[in-house]
């Protein structure tokens, strides 16, 4: 059995968002797997915590020491990446073809040298290896929800839909709530904005609906909420910015696609595990 170091910005205790959702369950997973696993805060990561027995999964990373990242190279490390932070606006779309200029890119020695980056889909697979030259990235395909989770959505995804629209509400710029109302209003469709800090109420909200509209404006790594808004048994509207929408296991619905989320738990462990082999 390893012994794993999960090193984050943030744990779901202190945000609840789909990077967070992710990584909670990994662990989880990985604990009842009989694997021993301690969980640090980058910002409280340091050099003189580096451990050659130990096993480090590193995933969100903006507040790690740059100290760090330059030490680490000589452990075992692989990076969960949830987004795009090897370029420093973390937004590939502010360029053509998703290409940042040379002089944007940041932290490639840090991808370079693990043992994987793990990518959540071929788009953000693809858009990464634009921008890196390294041969290290692997596609899990796929984000890891919990058991219980998915068979709260498969209740969901048999009820009786209303004729009206979700939106994600989100403060958050690049979410691009307003765009989202205004495809709404340009159809002519009645919507909800939907928000709730409660995991669980968010989605009974979002799921009673028949639609789903997200129109983000950075590419969504995998997106999520997509995911589980098909999960739900909705129709969902995209832009071209959401990497899920060109999985070969996007054109599942309902409990086939929750079903193909129950294998995806343990092909996705097996891939980290493997890696450190």
């Amino acid at each position: 059995m390893n012994s794993f170091v999960f090193v984050s910005d943030f744990f779901i205790e202190q945000i609840v968002g789909g990077g967070e959702l992710n990584d909670y369950e990994v662990y989880n997973i990985l604990i009842k797997r009989g694997h021993d696993l301690q969980r640090i805060n980058s910002h409280l990561f340091t050099k003189n915590d580096l451990d050659k027995q130990k096993c480090y999964i590193i995933s969100n990373f903006m507040n790690l020491k740059e100290e760090v990242k330059k030490s680490i190279i000589d452990y075992k490390y692989i990076i969960y990446e949830h987004d795009h932070k090897y370029i420093k606006t973390r937004n590939p779309a502010l360029y053509k073809n998703f290409i940042a200029p040379k002089e944007q890119i940041v932290n490639e020695y840090f991808y370079k040298n693990a043992l994987g980056v793990l990518c959540q889909s071929d788009f953000h697979t693809n858009i990464m290896k634009k921008n890196l030259n390294i041969e290290n990235i692997i596609n899990l395909s796929g984000n890891v929800w919990s058991i219980e989770s998915l068979e709260f959505m498969r209740k969901i995804s048999s009820i009786e839909k209303q004729n009206r629209t979700s939106i994600l509400k989100s403060n958050t710029r690049h979410k691009n709530t307003s765009g989202a109302i205004n495809y709404c209003v340009s159809k002519n469709e009645q919507y909800d904005l939907i928000s709730d800090q409660d995991y669980y109420s968010f989605l009974s909200k979002m799921g009673k609906n028949r639609k789903f509209v997200f129109l983000p404006k950075t590419p969504e790594t995998l997106s999520r909420i997509c995911v589980e808004a098909r999960m739900m048994n909705m129709s969902v509207a995209v832009n071209s910015l959401i990497g899920a929408s060109k999985e070969e296991w996007y054109v599942l619905k309902g409990e086939e696609l929750i079903n193909h989320m129950i294998q995806k738990r343990d092909d996705i462990i097996d891939t980290i595990i493997g890696l450190f082999q």
